[in-house]
């Protein structure tokens, strides 16, 4: 079976968030199950591409409204990668040293309408079409409804929905920028008043999966404006919990961090870890270290931070540590508080891959407040690292975190997200380092938790040979 993703991002080549990481991970997988599994993105001016060389497989131009474009499809010359990644390179619109801004409309149907004239030149079509969030959400419309696409109509095609927040509108207005199809449709493409690539991609899908179970659920009270859309096609959804990549997220193989460890060493490889952290941020290695890594905006819970850690932080026997970029007054509010607490708390405002690995072998705790985590997957990363999560009981941290109170429980778990209930879970945290025997067996107890993709790939070729 050939399958085909097509996703805005993919790791190692574009990462912004939780989606690189899936896409840059199931292929892999899948193609350890005798399934052959591809990707298709767009083409950045990143790190990558510029570390990189590649050759063109195909050149054509499209049209977009009154606007023509040329374009190639392009492919590593060495490939490292365990799957093949094709590269839709679009000068004008795709080649720019970011992957998303706030005007994107014209850039991802480019790239949408790119690959669907791309894939039109093949000998063999795909058995699937897996797409992955609004940005190629008119992909499922097209493949339905576009007059040039109708040699398409009967392959099977999947939205993933990693993150129901942002939908891609646009105006009517801009209507004729699509592909030409039958008017009396339209109605496909409307939600709200607006084009909304992802509600269309809902309707037309053959089938759609969100990355939990809960969120899946949570998604039919709670999806900005999509509710009762997604409850009316709740026949055809279904949630599939993420996995993490074990090779890339290893203790014991890891050649980002400090010392390597295993179940059985955890102890001198977290202490050794902790101890880098603790030299490079003046840190104390005596005290509980609660650490937060990723975007600092509003649906993580990282607006209460600097409010949230003020209070935490008048207990002198807690260090905390932060890594993450975002909103520029709570970066600034959270860079403030490094005089405050010199030697107590510190923060790298960005992001650094191998201080995130190093973090998460390093820190006692891993804060999770977030307001909405589809799925998550730096709890995930913590468990594999021995680092015990505290989170929102919400989404993908619901169905992965069971807490401590609970049997065989591992996590710290909170209901709400409020400065009252994340300080009170650091407190909870710090009492569980005192009774270092417990600590350590949780510590150990959760490494043995696989989160490995190999289950949820199986759900998902599953899925594909259901509506295949």
């Amino acid at each position: 079976m050939n399958i085909t993703h097509i996703s805005a991002e993919c790791y190692p080549v574009a990462k912004v968030g939780g989606l690189a990481d899936v896409v840059g991970a199931l292929p892999k997988y899948q193609n350890n199950s005798s399934i052959s599994s591809q990707v298709i993105m767009p083409y950045y001016d990143v790190k990558f591409t510029q570390a990189n060389t590649f050759t063109s497989v195909f050149k054509s131009e499209l049209s977009i409204g009154d606007l023509t474009y040329k374009f190639n499809i392009l492919k590593l010359k060495k490939n490292n990668l365990d799957f093949d990644v094709f590269f839709v390179d679009i000068p004008n619109l795709l080649f720019k040293d970011y992957v998303y801004s706030f005007s994107d409309t014209e850039r991802f149907l480019a790239f949408q309408i790119a690959t669907l004239d791309w894939m039109l030149s093949w000998d063999k079509y795909p058995d699937i079409i897996h797409c992955h969030d609004h940005h190629t959400g008119l992909i499922p419309f097209m493949l339905q409804e576009s007059f040039k696409y109708e040699s398409f109509r009967k392959i099977p095609n999947i939205l993933t929905i990693h993150n129901a927040q942002y939908q891609g509108w646009f105006s009517h207005d801009n209507v004729n920028l699509i592909p030409s199809f039958n008017f009396d449709n339209v109605g496909l493409l409307d939600w709200g008043g607006n084009i909304n690539p992802l509600a269309a991609a809902i309707k037309c899908a053959w089938s759609v999966t969100t990355v939990s179970p809960s969120y899946m659920e949570e998604l039919k009270t709670s999806a900005n404006g999509l509710e009762s859309l997604l409850s009316s096609e709740s026949s055809k959804c279904s949630g599939i919990l993420n996995g993490i990549d074990s090779n890339v997220w290893n203790p014991e193989t890891d050649s980002y961090i400090v010392k390597n460890y295993s179940k059985k060493t955890i102890a001198s490889g977290k202490k050794a870890n902790k101890k880098e952290l603790c030299d490079t941020f003046n840190l104390d290695i005596e005290k509980p270290l609660f650490a937060f890594i990723g975007r600092l905006v509003d649906e993580k819970g990282s607006d209460l931070f600097p409010e949230a850690f003020k209070i935490a932080l008048k207990n002198p026997n807690i260090s905390i540590l932060l890594l993450g970029s975002g909103n520029k007054e709570v970066e600034r509010k959270l860079e403030a508080l490094k005089k405050e607490f010199k030697g107590q708390y510190n923060a790298f405002i960005g992001y650094d891959e191998k201080l995130s690995h190093i973090i998460y072998s390093g820190a006692d705790f891993l804060l999770m407040p977030s307001r909405v985590e589809p799925c998550g997957l730096n709890q995930m990363y913590a468990l594999r690292y021995g680092t015990i999560p505290i989170v929102r009981s919400i989404g993908g941290l619901k169905d992965t975190v069971t807490d401590i109170s609970e049997e065989h429980g591992f996590g710290i778990c909170h209901d709400n997200v409020t400065v009252t209930e994340i300080t009170t879970a650091i407190k909870r945290g710090t009492k569980l380092y005192e009774k270092q025997p417990e600590f350590k067996k949780i510590r150990t107890q959760i490494m043995k938790i696989d989160h490995s993709w190999d289950a949820s790939a199986k759900q998902y070729i599953n899925l594909y040979n259901s509506i295949n």
